[in-house]
């Protein structure tokens, strides 16, 4: 995945830095940037912009598995649109996590100012223009404030 512009990048470490204020404090699994390659059961390499791992599912891997790209879908993804990205591939992303068990995952479309949630076995619901969005029962207690992301 090749490098993502400054005000991408900017944004990028405004959600992962939320997540990872919220983890610190729960200590309920790992939080992990757009550097770190998943590879999902279905066999592909991917990399979401923020992402989340329970603890015990991060603890029933091995040193060498942890080390390396992380070998499950993580339980939590977040994809955040960039100038370059096609609103398709990031939607077929985004089910493909789904379809390898990604509990929620929230495709953040900032010139539209919407917010796609996608939640296991359920239809995609379109948030329109929200100033927040919860991590609901997969992140409990955790909101994600948009005001510094549109």
């Amino acid at each position: 995945m090749p490098p993502t512009g400054g005000n991408t990048g900017k944004r990028n470490v405004k959600i992962t830095t939320q997540i990872d204020l919220w983890n610190s404090k729960t200590r309920l699994g790992e939080v992990f940037d757009s550097n770190t390659g998943f590879t999902l059961p279905n066999g592909a390499d991917r990399a979401p912009d923020a992402s989340w791992v329970s603890r015990e599912r991060w603890e029933s891997l091995t040193p060498e598995q942890q080390d390396k790209f992380v070998p499950l879908c993580p339980d939590f993804v977040v994809e955040l649109m960039s100038p370059s990205d096609s609103l398709r591939k990031t939607r077929q992303k985004m089910q493909e996590y789904q379809e390898n068990g990604a509990k929620l995952g929230w495709l953040i479309n900032r010139n539209q100012q919407q917010i796609e949630v996608y939640r296991l076995h359920q239809d995609v619901e379109i948030l329109a223009h929200p100033n927040q969005v919860s991590g609901e029962d997969i992140l409990p207690g955790f909101v994600l404030d948009l005001t510094s992301i549109w």
